[in-house]
């Protein structure tokens, strides 16, 4: 965890907590990013009581709307800048993330948790586009789009599955990140 900066006085009461949730950083080996300088990146942005969770580009921090927003834009933008590389960034709420934990169909279903993942996207995807996703794509492997979110239930794993990423996102005709069930369990509970 990296030093937190707190808001003074009357700033901290307008703040939200915030989850930026990157897409293709690693903390050794290509698009190396050290935590460190992921939080340092949020900092400089203006946001506070940044930290890193699970080292995989998932930062929390506290800011109003307005400097959470530009935040995720102006780390992205330095990240490729200085980087080198893209490294979108998907942006939820503390509350939205909540919801997320709240509103993943298969847990209702009983699904094991090692099974579940989420699939975060930058932008509602229009109902045409998700119409367009080919359910038989990955048989046996099964999916709810839910507003910004996809929940996937994938008894094969993600290496089994043909539901990637890269997929989704052309399919979507938007950008997304995934995260594993027990990442966006702790990430809810941070």
């Amino acid at each position: 965890m990296t030093g937190r900066k707190r808001l003074p006085g009357r700033e901290s009461s307008r703040a939200s907590a915030w989850v930026a949730l990157l897409r293709g950083i690693n903390v050794g080996g290509r698009n190396r990013l050290p935590m460190k300088d992921l939080s340092r990146l949020f900092e400089e942005a203006g946001c506070v009581e940044v930290r890193t969770v699970i080292q995989s580009g998932n930062v929390l921090f506290r800011a109003p709307a307005p400097v959470a927003h530009a935040a995720s834009e102006q780390v992205a933008a330095r990240i490729q800048k200085e980087r080198e590389f893209r490294c979108p960034v998907v942006l939820r709420s503390a509350k939205e993330i909540a919801a997320v934990l709240e509103g993943n169909p298969f847990v209702s279903e009983g699904a094991a948790e090692d099974l579940l993942h989420v699939v975060f996207l930058a932008d509602r995807p229009t109902a045409s586009a998700v119409k367009a996703l080919d359910p038989a794509r990955s048989p046996g492997d099964r999916y709810v789009v839910h507003g910004q979110e996809v929940f996937l239930c994938l008894p094969r794993g993600v290496s089994g599955t043909r539901l990637t990423v890269d997929y989704l996102d052309r399919t979507l005709r938007t950008v997304g990140t995934w995260r594993n069930w027990r990442t966006v369990r702790k990430l809810a509970e941070e």
